[in-house]
């Protein structure tokens, strides 16, 4: 089991000697909806610890990292929001990277887009090959675009474009979709096509 991925919001709230906060604070209720619908959504499955703290009560530990205007949001200690309701966007990523470094792609796996041909071209060859994966668009979702390239960057380089197809079999990268044909041919699993016969 990977372990979570400590999340902190600290928000207006709390006291410390004779200063409180009696004034509640919108874009904090609006940030710990946030955090809850992405929970829920776009990070679902990915294993969370969420801690809520009171500003006031707890000022010096987001100052230390120059953090210092409610709510203030941190992933891992490293601050992704603050003094705005939090843009869930800057969430998933932060949320995507600190996992990919904690855990490894499983199965057989295909990251596109709808619009892709390759794409279109590496599910039909798989569909064909009777092999089961799981398909992922990364662009009707975005954590599935924040895991993808930080695991395609670490195998062809920081500098190299990620293009999609970008495909897992047996949890091993293979790359594209001439990847794909290639190692459906070393592993026997290419179709025949129908307009060959077998004269054997």
């Amino acid at each position: 089991m990977t372990d979570p991925i400590k999340i902190t919001l600290y928000r207006w709230a709390g006291s410390w000697g004779p200063f409180s906060v009696k004034i509640p604070c919108g874009e904090c209720t609006l940030t710990t909806d946030i955090l809850s619908d992405t929970f829920e959504n776009e990070l679902f499955g990915v294993p969370i610890k969420l801690e809520v703290k009171d500003w006031l009560s707890h000022w010096w530990e987001p100052l230390k990292v120059g953090a210092w205007h409610a709510p203030i949001v941190m992933v891992e200690g490293k601050v992704i929001s603050q003094g705005e309701a939090l843009n869930r966007g800057m969430l998933v990523q932060a949320v995507i990277q600190e996992w990919t470094k904690r855990d490894t792609l499983k199965g057989n796996i295909v990251y596109g887009k709808e619009t892709c041909p390759y794409c279109i071209k590496a599910k039909k060859m798989l569909d064909e090959a009777g092999v089961e994966y799981q398909y992922y668009d990364v662009v009707k979702d975005s954590a599935a675009l924040y895991r993808m390239i930080p695991e395609v960057k670490a195998i062809i380089g920081e500098k190299t474009p990620v293009t999609v197809p970008q495909i897992w079999m047996d949890g091993q990268y293979i790359g594209g979709a001439d990847n794909l044909d290639t190692w459906l041919n070393k592993k026997g699993l290419n179709k025949v096509p129908d307009n060959v016969v077998n004269l054997g």
